[in-house]
């Protein structure tokens, strides 16, 4: 199995941060494999397949360099430089750093990625950097940006939720949820993934933790100075708005106020709650209100958005109303 070996001052350093480079490669890779996991996934893919399809006809170097450095069991480490550890950094940054990849790193990152197989002479040459910064800047512009600021949020929410997991239940509580096959194993050791590859010592690095909305994950690093560990978020792009609300929980609190509750047991904005309940935003918030003046919810800025999640209380009556009696208001 992969494992990183830290020590104890590198954990307590380690942090979450937001990547919109990270974001755009995890989408990548479900257009790529033609992937979804749920409605909201299926749409988004159904919009957008044909035309990424159409985008590496036009480039059919960028095609062979996704298919070659994509593998299941290494992604050729260009193409997914580790974030740098400050607040959401731009797009264009982290794309120039693509781009700036010396040719003959590109080309032996992509012979790692083929197991050590000499690469196909399609792909000896020097642009397979600018080839992917620029297929990746067109997934970014069509695919991504238009939902950003939705993903921004969902991203936000999941980063309180981890922090808010990590206070309650500490480091391997945390790290054990992030994705399959990561665990914390105890003594300075965390379980990465399943591979067997040797144990790689990060003591004395950053140690990032970077949330992606698509259920994909993989590890990078910049030896000695930065490993991150991106991970699938939890939240409104994985299904959670499709939950259903208890009938018993809506003839209490009333539908819509029920259907908040029910949302935010991941955090989410009010724009969010807008977004997945349809209601207005004067609507959402006097729910929020009435939410909080019951100590059901309670709320915690992040970043620029202020997200709500449920309280203990909250989620003991969202249990009990799901564990009631089916079809009718609770007491009947």
């Amino acid at each position: 199995m992969g494992l990183w070996l830290l020590d104890t001052d590198t954990l307590a350093r380690s942090r979450f941060v937001i990547s919109p480079l990270a974001e755009t490669f995890a989408s990548l890779v479900d257009l790529e494999g033609a992937v979804a996991h749920h409605p909201a996934e299926r749409k988004w893919l159904d919009t957008h397949l044909a035309s990424y399809r159409a985008q590496l006809k036009r480039d059919p170097v960028a095609a062979a360099v996704v298919r070659a450095g994509c593998r299941r069991s290494w992604i050729a480490d260009f193409l997914t430089p580790t974030p740098v550890a400050h607040t959401t950094p731009d797009i264009d940054e982290e794309l120039h750093r693509i781009r700036t990849t010396h040719p003959e790193t590109a080309r032996a990152d992509l012979a790692a990625s083929l197991g050590g197989a000499p690469l196909p002479h399609h792909l000896c040459r020097d642009d397979l950097a600018e080839r992917s910064a620029v297929l990746l800047e067109w997934v970014w512009t069509r695919t991504v940006l238009p939902y950003w600021e939705r993903r921004r949020r969902t991203l936000e929410a999941d980063v309180v939720s981890r922090t808010r997991q990590l206070t309650e239940g500490g480091w391997a509580a945390t790290l054990d949820q992030l994705r399959p096959r990561t665990r914390w194993l105890g003594d300075g050791t965390l379980q990465i993934n399943a591979h067997d590859h040797p144990p790689r010592d990060i003591s004395g690095g950053q140690l990032l933790f970077v949330p992606v909305t698509p259920r994909n994950g993989w590890v990078a690093w910049e030896a000695p100075h930065r490993y991150a560990v991106v991970y699938p978020c939890s939240g409104v792009l994985t299904g959670e708005e499709y939950r259903p609300t208890p009938h018993a929980l809506g003839a209490l609190l009333g539908p819509q106020r029920a259907r908040a509750l029910t949302l935010v047991g991941t955090p989410m904005s009010t724009t969010q709650l807008v977004a997945l309940t349809g209601l207005a935003l004067g609507s959402v918030g006097r729910h929020l209100k009435v939410l909080l003046d019951a100590g059901l919810v309670r709320r915690r800025r992040a970043g620029r958005s202020v997200l709500y999640y449920r309280t203990a209380a909250g989620d003991q009556l969202i249990e009990a109303a799901r564990h009631g009696r089916p079809g009718g208001p609770a007491g009947e």
